[in-house]
Parts: C-alpha cells; sequence; structure tokens
C-alpha cells in the first residue's frame, strides 16, 4: 500500500526486454493475472462487507517498442513494423485470449526492426467490472447496493478513454510522448468482449478467424447442418460446434439445445484448431445491428469478414436465387458517416473477390463465362429504410440508377465499410429473394420456395470461401489497400 496517496496496489515487477515473443507474451499474462488477481480479492471481500481501507487500483500491462532507425522493414507486409523511429505503445488486455496473436505481432516487430520489446505494467487502471467478468459466479452490483460508492474505491470503465481514435486516425500521442502500436486499447478490447458475451450469448474464446455474417435464420440452421456433417468426417479438421450459452457438441449427434432466451445476435462457432474455423453471425435486420455487431467482433482480429444474405435485385435481367458478388458500395446505411466519411472510397480487395467467385463456380459446378448466368459483379446499395420501395421513386431509383447498383440490402456496406476502418478483409456475396422494381415482391409463398432451394447453396459457397481464404498465408490476406499513411504495427 502506498500511504502518501492511499492507494492499494500489487507490487509488480519491473519493466523487462525480451528478444523472444512467447517469453514477451508469458510475461504479459502473469502481469495480467497478477492484476486481475488482486482486483478479484479485493472486490469479493468488499462484497463481503470489508470495505477497503484505501483505493483498490492495479493496471494493465504493456508493450512497448523503441527504434532509431528509418532501416525499410519488408515492404510487402502490410503489418508487422513501425513507420518512423521514436517509441510505441499498447495496454494489453486478455493476454491469454490473445497470445497467438500477440506472439505473431511481437514476433514480426522484433524481426523487422532487430530491438527488443519491453514489458511490464502501464499507468492504465483496469476497470473493476472487467477485471471480473470472466468469473460467472461474481457480479458488480449497481451503484448503491454495496453500501459505498464503488467508483471512490475500484476504477470503473472510462467512456472517455474508450473510444475509436486510433482505428480512425485522430488519436493524439501518449502523455509521454509515445505513439500507438495497436488499433485498440485495453479498455476498448473489454468493452467490446463483454458487448459480445451480451450480444451473442457465446465467449469470446469461440470466436474463429473468419466470420461470416448473415441477415436470416435459415443460413444458421444451414450452417448447424454442415457442421454437424462436418463434426462426423475427421478429414475435416473441425472439432466442436458451439452455439448461444456456450453449448458445446463435438459429434454429428450432439444436442445443441438453444438457451430459453436467445441472444439478440445469435452467433455459432465451428471451431478448428489456431481458430482456425468459421463463425456464423445472424445479426438480423439493419445496418445498426451490422455497425455493432462488427463494431466489437473487430478487437478480435479476425482474418476475414463475409456478408452472406439476402437482397433486392435491382435489373430486370436478374432471376430469384441469383448470385451478386460487390465489388462497390453505395452507402446511404449512415450509421457510419461520423467515423467514416461517405467520400471514402470502399475497395474491391482481389483475394477475396476471387475466393468469392472460385467458390461460387465450385458449388454451382460453372465456370467461366458460364457463371454469368447466375452471378452479376456490380455495385450494391445499403440503405437503412426496409421499405425504400415505398417512397416517391424519382429519387431512389434515379440514385440507384446512376450508381449502376445491381443490388439493394441493409447490411452489406455497413460490414464493408466497417472491415475498410477496422482493417479487417471484408467481402459480400448476396443472393436475390426480390425484385420490388419488377413486381416480384417477397411474399410467403415465393419465399418458402426460395429458402428451401437457395439457401444451402449459398451458405456452402460462404463456406467454401472461408475455406480457401484459410488456406491462404496471413500476408496475403490482409491487403495494403487497408493501411493508411502511418499505421499502427499491429494488425
Amino acid at each position: 500500500m502506498n500511504t502518501e496517496t492511499a492507494i492499494l496496489t500489487p507490487r509488480a515487477p519491473a519493466a523487462e526486454q525480451f528478444t523472444e515473443a512467447s517469453a514477451a507474451v508469458t510475461r504479459l499474462e502473469a502481469l495480467y493475472a497478477q492484476a486481475t488477481g488482486f482486483l478479484f480479492d479485493q472486490f469479493t471481500r468488499a462484497l463481503g462487507g470489508h470495505r477497503p481501507t484505501a483505493r483498490v487500483r492495479a493496471f494493465y500491462p504493456e508493450v512497448r517498442i523503441t527504434t532509431n532507425t528509418h532501416a525499410k522493414a519488408d515492404s510487402r507486409l502490410s503489418f508487422g513494423h513501425v513507420p518512423v523511429p521514436g517509441t510505441y505503445v499498447a495496454t494489453i488486455t486478455r493476454p491469454d485470449l490473445f497470445r497467438n496473436y500477440l506472439i505473431e505481432q511481437i514476433g514480426h516487430l522484433i524481426r523487422n526492426h532487430g530491438v527488443p520489446v519491453t514489458v511490464g505494467p502501464s499507468s492504465t487502471p483496469i476497470p473493476v467490472h472487467f477485471a471480473v467478468a470472466s468469473s460467472p459466479h461474481v457480479n458488480v452490483p449497481q451503484e448503491g447496493v454495496l453500501g459505498f460508492s464503488l467508483r471512490d474505491v475500484f476504477d470503473v470503465p472510462d467512456l472517455s478513454t474508450t473510444n475509436d481514435d486510433i482505428v480512425n486516425g485522430t488519436a493524439r500521442r501518449n502523455a509521454d510522448g509515445s505513439d500507438h502500436l495497436a488499433p485498440f486499447t485495453a479498455q476498448r478490447v473489454d468493452y467490446s468482449l463483454a458487448r459480445l458475451s451480451h450480444y451473442t450469448a457465446t465467449d469470446a474464446e469461440h470466436f474463429q478467424n473468419f466470420v461470416l455474417f448473415t441477415n436470416y435464420q435459415f443460413y444458421v440452421q444451414e450452417f448447424e447442418a454442415y457442421a454437424r456433417q462436418a463434426l462426423g468426417d475427421p478429414a475435416s479438421g473441425y472439432t466442436a460446434l458451439v452455439g448461444p450459452g456456450n453449448v458445446r457438441i463435438t459429434t454429428p449427434d450432439g444436442d445443441l439445445r438453444d438457451p430459453a432466451k436467445m441472444p439478440q445476435m445469435p452467433t455459432y462457432h465451428l471451431k478448428r484448431r489456431g481458430g482456425q474455423g468459421i463463425t456464423l453471425v445472424n445479426i438480423g435486420v439493419g445496418p445498426s445491428n451490422a455497425k455493432t455487431a462488427t463494431d466489437h467482433i473487430a478487437v478480435l482480429r479476425p482474418h476475414a469478414w463475409l456478408m452472406v444474405g439476402h437482397c433486392a435485385g435491382l435489373r430486370n435481367s436478374q432471376s430469384l436465387g441469383d448470385f451478386v458478388l460487390a465489388h462497390a458500395y453505395v452507402r446511404e446505411d449512415h450509421v457510419l458517416d461520423a467515423d467514416l466519411p461517405v467520400w471514402v472510397p470502399i475497395p474491391a480487395l482481389a483475394e477475396i473477390q476471387i475466393a468469392l467467385q472460385e467458390a461460387v463456380a465450385d458449388v454451382a459446378h460453372m465456370d467461366g463465362f458460364d457463371l454469368k448466368k447466375i452471378m452479376r459483379t456490380g455495385t450494391v446499395a445499403t440503405i437503412d429504410n426496409r421499405n425504400w420501395e415505398l417512397r416517391d421513386q424519382s429519387g431512389p431509383v434515379q440514385r440507384l440508377s446512376q450508381s449502376r447498383a445491381i443490388a439493394l440490402d441493409m447490411e452489406s456496406a455497413t460490414i464493408a465499410a466497417n472491415g475498410f476502418r477496422f482493417r479487417v478483409p471484408y467481402g459480400t456475396l448476396l443472393c436475390v429473394s426480390d425484385k420490388p422494381l419488377h413486381g416480384e415482391l417477397k411474399l410467403p409463398g415465393m419465399a418458402t420456395d426460395f429458402y428451401r432451394t437457395q439457401v444451402s447453396r449459398h451458405l456452402q459457397i460462404g463456406v467454401r470461401a472461408m475455406e480457401k481464404l484459410r488456406d491462404m498465408p496471413v500476408e496475403r490476406i490482409h491487403s495494403r489497400k487497408l493501411r493508411s499513411f502511418e499505421e499502427t504495427a499491429f494488425l
């Protein structure tokens, strides 16, 4: 205890330099465990009626690197090196969860710059809510329940420092003059880990590196069927399927019972060693849900996310069930306007586009010019008004025509734009489910037949595309198109 400032804090070891990435991460794990263990013990004592005699505080660990040379790193990589000489630092949370990621990122730094990294306690306090979040038996009570103000004794989440300034390119340097090493601070990551658990009813540890988003429950049913088949095939490499409530099955006939209360965004994880499996998130309908899901999944640093859902076909030559491969987006969803202005182009990523096109060819058993019979590549418009077709047609239809849009939905541009913003490779393959401008509305009878014949094939294409991306080197997937002039070294 520091009596001068009346703060109870654990006695952490001094900062230490490391030239081996796994050893550095092991130290991060030890520092984090010590800090959160201390907060957990003090908090549970307070719950038992033993109010601490001073303020209780523990700190996130940090990793920092200092370079003094302008020597260039491998310019083919979009990550793994700092842009100019200086000191760069990142606060770290849950190093156990991010161990493989951290070893990879720190390893690149050490190799590319030829200097050690320094690991030690940071000056950023850990909010008690996040310190005890991993314990299912301990909840932080609402203000007033404990008989004393929680924030008078423990640190609580500080939203003034929990933001997206780094990824949005608006962050200033740290108070000590250092710059940012990672796209998110530890508090921002912890905030999203808590939100993910709330919205998906699955723990962050189950999320895989390849994420599919959909806007219909039918895709969930097909994904479960595919997963059960994969679990019955030892050669598939898939080891488990985890659903809402963290229910886990490892055999095709396992009981994947749904929780009594389904979450807002039901999520299913077809797991593979090293997180190389596939996660499917049913985000429901609308750009707000799409932004919420991607805002929080982004902190897990997935290798790719794709939208596989339904859309309105805008061309008379399209048929129900045709596919649309987006290569550009009209953004009328508006939910990201403050973070990513609409004038920012969202480029198509070659690696993703090729994987999706090849997946369509594989599943449909078609190739080359014949693919044009069932798939069009073009602009997808995303709008925030589900009943857009009921508006005065002179406005929306004229804009759609001017943009050369071939399809319209409510999620794809949001997911792609947030992928661009968060440097997560993205793509979109939609399936035409109605053609409102041409008199083919989404009616119950049509929908039933459409879903029965098309959803299974569409889901298989999405999975196949992810498996193609998984077979690529990570350095190829993470395109330099997603990086700006001065980027964080960590992906």
